[in-house]
């Protein structure tokens, strides 16, 4: 059946091996009190495309624990619809610029790109904040295509280095470590550029010539890690990671109440962000739950194709890869992975 997708502008593929993978504005945290299993989501405020969030009068009381990644007391946070308030709220517990917290982990002081705070907060878990460290100049000469680099961001305007494929020129350069916020690439600014938009630059530059890269990286744990330990015992005595529904923190739209994704929309999640780096060498979690919510009810792919244009239209994805995407969701439905 043909798509009827004449009016959507064609994409071409970001990148090969520079991914951009990001730490999407929306956030799930879990075991919300009498919403146990459900899923909260909040927006980042009032757009011309979606609601404004609720009052904070109206929105769930959750109080979360975190610390500063490199040492610090525990504080205690709560009120935030968004990734940009969480920040400012981490500014305020610990009195430091909301511009310093680089990204989150969940339940861990370390870089550790597996515990991004990105996806889902579960009630219980523990937030560690790390904010920015010393500053790096590096020249690098390009001498192949790839980079071997993986590029996400916090979804507050930092873009940071997520993986370091082995053997590849970044990786050669001891340096340059996960976890660098890249601040700059030949003097052109990065602050507030998502990473596609990094990784679309790390792709284009020139084989066979120098470039500069500047970069931030996260401030480091030495002598303090005792008394990161030694908070961490105090407060309420909170356990890590067993919290079970999830607070879902949207781009847009105020807070709402979701029921976890099931096991068909969890494989059809990781098919679809597969194909995402596919197509697009982007990863991408929480978009592709986003299109796999707008597909599983529709009937037809051309119905599919309306709504990703109608939600999802500034991407402007390949027809092609609609056509998988669509494919994707049905083989899950029916059991096929």
């Amino acid at each position: 059946m043909p798509l009827g997708l004449g009016r959507r502008k064609k994409a071409s593929p970001l990148v090969e091996n520079e991914e951009a993978e990001p730490i999407r504005a929306g956030l799930n945290v879990a075991g919300v009190d009498g919403l146990d299993g459900g899923v909260v989501g909040m927006g980042e405020g009032a757009t011309s495309e979606g609601l404004p969030p609720p009052p904070s009068s109206l929105r769930p009381r959750l109080i979360f624990h975190t610390q500063l990644a490199h040492g610090s007391p525990t504080g205690r946070i709560e009120g935030f619809s968004n990734v940009r308030e969480l920040y400012a709220k981490i500014g305020e517990a610990f009195g430091i610029p909301p511009s310093e917290v680089m990204f989150c982990t969940l339940n861990t002081h370390k870089v550790d790109m597996d515990k991004l705070l990105g996806g889902q907060i579960g009630l219980e878990d523990f937030i560690f904040a790390h904010i920015k460290g010393q500053k790096k100049e590096i020249d690098v000469f390009k001498g192949e295509d790839a980079l071997g680099l993986t590029i996400t961001d916090n979804g507050a305007g930092y873009a940071f280095i997520k993986r370091i494929r082995e053997g590849s020129i970044i990786h050669k350069i001891q340096v340059i470590n996960v976890g660098d916020m890249i601040e700059s690439i030949n003097g052109h600014r990065l602050i507030g550029c998502r990473h596609y938009e990094v990784a679309k630059m790390l792709k284009e530059l020139p084989r066979g010539k120098d470039f500069t890269i500047k970069l931030i990286e996260p401030l480091k744990a030495f002598d303090m890690i005792s008394q990161r330990s030694g908070g961490s015992r105090s407060a309420s005595g909170v356990q890590l990671g067993t919290g079970r529904g999830t607070l879902r923190l949207r781009s847009k739209g105020p807070a709402t109440v979701e029921e976890l994704p099931s096991a068909f929309e969890e494989k059809a999640i990781e098919k679809v962000d597969d194909l995402l780096e596919s197509y697009m060498g982007i990863r991408d979690s929480e978009l592709a739950a986003t299109m796999v919510e707008l597909g599983k009810d529709k009937k037809n792919p051309d119905e599919f194709a309306e709504a990703l244009d109608e939600t999802l239209g500034d991407f402007a994805f390949p027809d092609e890869f609609v056509f998988d995407v669509w494919g994707a969701i049905g083989d899950a439905k029916v059991g096929r992975v």
